[in-house]
């Protein structure tokens, strides 16, 4: 029976249990550092593909349409230029000699007739060229290179030493026990750190015995799951869990966080899902701490009420499937039992003081030892809040002064409490729930937790003034002072999280929106830093570097590259309107007068810019051309509408209105001359651009929309 050219190949590496938090990572690499390896080699059908696998205990990989070997290639390689290649009278120089003689080991020939090469130009000068039929790689030796470059370039998180029965040295990610290298139903000659290739491998560890042979390639996933219980893709083992906790959950809600359920799914092989319970006495500790300890510590999924309110039950997903689950369901109930013991210990003792007594315990708590402790942060954050409740309530936002002074004052206090020392994740949750056991009024108590807000990209804005108030100001604060001790990012290197403050502060600005002066707040923000040297006044580099985070905040929003710097090229002070405006700018981008109006304004930008003398008043009398008057009337004619509009926040019907001008600006162009040897005459002209100018490009700078 003919053997086939084309089959699948299937790669298996059995191992001791591998890492969890890294397994999803080290499945997909193996499996695309093998499927590069081949396809460099040429090895691969045109639509072949790849499968991942990946369990506690081993990697693998399934390529379908994978040749035998890949085809011969016809190569044409260069030898040398004829200067160098032969001497004065024709004949073959001793370097000519010499590179064909590799050049035949290298291709494997007896010897190579100098004769027979070619001659043509390098581009530069003629040379001799040497045209032959590579032969195309053999699969296992393809695969024996692929597979040993895909090792090395395992993203291992750590590699371990270990020895084989033959007292060799391997080292890996863990201790590996046997290879499966399958081309359909052939077992191909391959080794890998100590191992042979066969065609089998072990299923799960308690629910399968002996070992398991795969007979064709295809089998795979099929006979694990039949033979072995085990499962093994990745993928549609999480699924599969997923679905379990969904269908044991019933009418409640499963909470389950997709980082818990790759770690989990990295622990299992057969994931089989059961029903647990604690007492209902631990619900009077905040759901949250139950709710982290339950993930953190045991890897349970913690379920809620249609209401989101925490149940005395919780699901556990177990690699054990049996008839009598009893003792599992009841040895994870007393193994849970102390963990929420100790939260409610942590609760109970925390709440013995108050966060206000805590507060000065933070003067031994070190915030950065360039700019003091947390006390001293806390000072800077009363004063910063305070100035920005001031600025709140005088743009039309009430603002309770004395909350946002007293949420500053207790926002780090719970950083002190056993609960938070346990769980650092908790922190702000946990100043909440004591700020409201302290009868603290129920902003303060929000701001506790809510200035942290956003923590992440689209994360939920602080909801209440008092709230948005210490969250600018933890955020400004942070941004000021570490920027101002040279700590700023750099490449990708961000350790405090500039970015992600900076990007807090504009989304407050302008998803609240806020109509506060961002000069205004980096400015009171660096009054809190009087007094320390270390911290350099640096505004104009903070400013660059939130307006970059505007940039990307409005791309990422779908605007052009040409619509947002329209808008943000002219650094708008504040930030509220800005949406307004880019809506704006992208309807007036669409109006037929916009492009010969972008390219006007943006030759009228260039004209003024190259002017040094001073520009004045626009004066009537001296217009000399009937365009200067048609335009300087057109002008005055739309102004009160655009100004109107532009107070009104109306944008949109600002640009509108400027589109009138598109004739009288052309007829300008086209009929006067504006650099006049006169210089009254000059100085007019000027004049009247710059009064266009200005009014042009109050909403936007028009003319970063011309091509």
């Amino acid at each position: 029976m003919s053997q086939p050219m084309t089959d699948s190949l299937l790669i298996e590496l059995f191992t001791e249990e591998l890492p969890p938090k890294a397994l999803a990572r080290l499945g997909d690499a193996f499996a695309q550092g093998l499927f590069a390896g081949l396809g460099e080699r040429d090895l691969l059908e045109p639509g072949a593909t790849v499968t991942p696998f990946a369990t506690p205990r081993r990697l693998a990989a399934l390529v379908s349409g994978v040749r035998r070997s890949a085809p011969d290639r016809e190569q044409r390689e260069k030898v040398l230029p004829l200067s160098v290649a032969l001497d004065a009278n024709g004949e073959p120089t001793a370097p000519l000699a010499k590179k064909l003689a590799a050049l035949a080991k290298s291709v494997g020939v007896a010897e190579i007739d100098w004769q027979s090469l070619e001659r043509a130009s390098d581009g530069k000068a003629e040379a001799f060229f040497y045209r032959y039929t590579a032969r195309g790689a053999e699969l296992a030796a393809a695969v024996q290179a692929a597979l040993e470059d895909t090792i090395a370039k395992l993203p291992i998180p750590k590699v371990m030493s270990y020895q084989r029965p033959d007292g060799s040295t391997v080292h890996f990610v863990r201790p590996a026990h046997s290879l499966i290298a399958l081309f359909g139903a052939e077992i191909l000659p391959v080794t890998l750190l100590g191992l042979q290739a066969s065609n089998l491998t072990q299923g799960h560890r308690f629910l399968s015995h002996g070992v398991i042979e795969i007979a064709h390639a295809n089998d795979y996933a099929q006979r694990l799951e039949s033979a072995g219980h085990v499962v093994a893709s990745y993928a549609e083992r999480r699924e599969r869990m997923r679905a379990a906790l969904l269908k044991e959950a019933g009418a409640d809600q499963v909470i389950m966080p997709e980082s818990l359920l790759d770690e989990v799914n990295s622990l299992v092989e057969w994931p089989v899902v059961y029903a647990c319970h604690f007492e209902e006495a631990f619900l009077a500790v905040p759901q949250e701490c139950l709710i982290l300890t339950m993930q953190t510590n045991q890897k349970y999924f913690a379920l809620t009420d249609a209401d989101g309110h925490l149940r005395n039950r919780f699901l556990i997903v177990s690699n054990l499937a049996t008839e009598t689950p009893q003792s599992i369901i009841t040895g994870n109930e007393r193994v849970v039992r102390p963990r929420l013991a100790d939260a409610k210990f942590f609760f109970d003792q925390d709440r013995k003081k108050t966060l206000a007594s805590r507060v000065p315990q933070l003067a031994s708590v070190v915030y950065h030892n360039k700019i003091g402790t947390q006390l001293d942060r806390v000072q800077r954050l009363q004063q910063i809040a305070g100035h920005i409740a001031d600025a709140l309530n005088g743009s039309g936002v009430p603002t309770d002064k004395a909350a946002a002074m007293r949420g500053a004052e207790l926002a780090k206090a719970d950083l002190l409490t056993d609960m938070v020392g346990e769980f650092p994740e908790l922190q702000g949750t946990m100043g909440t729930y004591y700020a409201r056991h302290d009868d603290e009024a129920e902003d303060v108590a929000l701001a506790c937790s809510e200035h942290y807000r956003p923590r992440f990209a689209g994360d939920a804005l602080p909801a209440g003034a008092v709230s948005t108030a210490v969250a600018l100001a933890d955020k400004l604060e942070t941004l000021v002072g570490i920027w101002g001790i040279g700590l700023q990012p750099t490449g990708e290197k961000d350790p405090f999280a500039l970015r992600r403050h900076a990007l807090g502060i504009l989304r407050m600005l302008i998803e609240k929106p806020l109509a506060l002066s961002l000069s205004s707040l980096l400015a009171l923000t660096q009054q809190a830093f009087a007094g320390i040297a270390a911290v350099k006044p640096a505004p104009d580099a903070i400013a660059d570097f939130l307006y970059d985070r505007v940039r990307g905040y409005l791309k990422d929003k779908g605007y052009t590259t040409n619509e947002v710097e329209a808008v943000v090229s002219l650094r708008p002070d504040q930030l509220h309107d800005i949406l307004g405006r880019m809506e704006a700018v992208r309807t007036f981008a669409a109006l037929p007068e916009a492009e010969a109006l972008a390219a006007a304004n943006k030759r009228i930008t260039n004209i003024l810019r190259k002017n040094t003398e001073p520009v004045g008043a626009v004066d009537p009398a001296l217009f000399r051309e009937e365009a200067e008057g048609a335009l300087h009337a057109a002008i005055e004619r739309v102004r009160p509408a655009v100004e109107a509009a532009f107070a009104s926040g109306d944008f949109t019907a600002a640009l509108r209105d400027l589109a009138q001008l598109r004739d009288a600006v052309d007829r300008f162009f086209n009929d006067v001359m504006v650099m006049a040897e006169d210089a009254q005459l000059r100085a007019n002209r000027l004049a009247l651009l710059a009064s266009l100018h200005a009014m042009a490009n109050r909403v936007a700078d028009i003319s970063k929309l011309a091509a």
